[in-house]
Formats: structure tokens, C-alpha cells, sequence
């Protein structure tokens, strides 16, 4: 599920609240009870485990290509 960051404009307080996608835009109440609250823009880091092919010359990466 994704976590999505708020933060309050009465107390200025930053919190997380963990929700469908579906319900991502719907107010979150502040931790201390207040409803000004504003959904913060936050990029996303996905991390498959693959990693980059090695660097090397020519379109193949190995420089057989002549």
C-alpha cells in the first residue's frame, strides 16, 4: 500500500498515512487533531534488484560490431 506525506497548516507537523491508491486523494486529519492538512508531491524510488548493463563500446557494448 502506498504511504503518502501530509503536512498541517496549523501546527506545521509532517506525517505519513499509508492508503490505497484509490483513496489517495481523500483529507488526512493531522496526528493532533487538525483538519488543514495538504497531501505533499513526493517522488518514488523503485528498486527492481536488476542492475544497468556495463558500460562498454559500440552498439552491443562489446565492440564486436567492427
Amino acid at each position: 500500500m502506498p504511504i503518502y506525506d501530509f503536512r498541517c497548516r496549523q501546527c506545521g507537523d509532517t506525517f505519513e498515512v499509508n492508503r490505497p491508491m484509490s483513496s489517495a486523494a481523500d483529507p488526512a486529519a493531522c496526528p493532533a487533531g487538525h483538519d488543514d492538512t495538504v497531501k505533499l508531491l513526493t517522488t518514488v524510488g523503485v528498486n527492481t534488484g536488476a542492475s544497468a548493463p556495463a558500460a562498454g563500446g559500440g552498439c552491443c557494448g562489446g565492440g564486436c560490431c567492427g
